[in-house]
């Protein structure tokens, strides 16, 4: 879940900043190869060019690709009875427009530093990670409350489909080079809602640059999404006949939201460390995750595995020195999960024999 932060601009949180920053650097090496491609994307950057790619999504065509966006979360599941009423799909919907106002208000604002050399790209710099972050926070939680005030509270599990979903029908109306530009926002605000980053930013200003705790994480967070690739592939070899509600663990759509899902577990993981406390497992990640587990009927085997293979690889990528910093949190994340487990098979028996 998204929390309020403020990162004080300490040389250990700049570090981590960087980092951070990184994850939402544009995907341009096949437009630069391309001297015509390397043109339109250079146009599309300048002001006139994100103004003009701004104008296409605004507005009305916004408003119904935000509903359309939630309609596929409905049908999505379509099994669970009513998830919301319409009444609170209107009112999410609202607030789900104004997410992306925000977001594009500030695309056609913000204007990337390139360097060209020979008639192409050398070197390409987003703005500032933490500012699109305080810029998006305040109506990103306000959007975020909306799910959780929902009737039906399984509604906050739904959260970063919505954004997805979203996400995926504004950059079909785009060109190629706008796509390119503005895909980096429309990730940023998907795994804003989900993923701690800005908190481990936060908590790393009071740790000194020579830390191993700051070293540690300046390891592994440039390597998360790798960690994600590996671990979700070990998960198929382990299980190809896992499915659930949604369909197959090796399904597309299934793919994006398990990397999405393990890169989020490795930021809770990271800022637990930081912290010296699993509170942010314990009471966050596992009960939103719970919920996920339920409405979409993932097998508890699965859960386990996800657990057992992120901790081990997690630690894989650790000298012995940094293993044994790091292993109360990953295997302390395990414990967290199989808790909660055995607390929701006490509840289902407790329920059977009251029925």
């Amino acid at each position: 879940m998204l929390k309020a932060s403020e990162i004080a601009k300490t040389p250990s949180a700049e570090r981590l900043l960087n980092i951070w920053a990184r994850r939402y650097t544009p995907e341009i090496s096949s437009l630069v190869a391309n001297p015509s491609s390397c043109d339109e994307l250079l146009k599309a950057a300048t002001p006139e060019g994100r103004t003009s790619t701004t104008d296409k999504l605004r507005n009305k065509m916004l408003d119904i690709n935000c509903q359309m966006g939630w309609i596929q979360t409905k049908n999505l599941y379509s099994y669970i009875p009513n998830v919301l009423d319409l009444n609170e799909a209107r009112r999410i919907t609202q607030f789900a427009f104004r997410v992306y106002k925000k977001l594009l208000d500030i695309y056609q604002q913000q204007s990337p530093k390139i360097e060209v050399e020979n008639n192409s790209l050398s070197q390409w710099v987003i703005p500032a990670v933490e500012e699109l972050a305080y810029a998006l926070e305040p109506i990103l939680i306000v959007f975020q409350e909306q799910h959780v005030a929902s009737k039906d509270w399984r509604s906050l599990g739904f959260m970063t489909s919505q954004l997805n979903f979203t996400n995926k029908l504004m950059l079909k109306k785009l060109t190629t080079s706008e796509q390119t530009l503005l895909f980096p926002y429309l990730k940023f605000v998907e795994e804003q809602v989900a993923m701690p980053w800005a908190r481990v930013c936060s908590k790393a200003a009071s740790y000194q640059l020579n830390s191993e705790e700051l070293k540690l994480v300046e390891q592994m967070m440039p390597i998360a999404s790798d960690i994600a690739q590996s671990v979700y592939q070990k998960l198929i070899e382990l299980l190809p006949n896992s499915r659930s509600r949604r369909g197959k663990l090796i399904d597309k759509g299934i793919s994006h939201s398990c990397l999405r899902d393990l890169t989020m577990f490795q930021a809770y993981i990271l800022l637990c460390f930081l912290e010296k406390s699993l509170e942010p497992i314990q009471q966050e990640l596992v009960p939103l995750c719970a919920m996920v587990v339920e409405g979409v009927e993932i097998k508890w085997e699965l859960t386990q595995k996800w657990c057992e293979v992120l901790a081990s690889e997690m630690e894989s990528r650790l000298d012995s020195q940094q293993k044994d910093l790091l292993k109360p949190y990953t295997q302390g994340m395990k414990q967290a999960f199989f808790q909660e487990r055995v607390s929701l098979g006490y509840k289902e028996h407790t329920q059977a024999n009251v029925v």
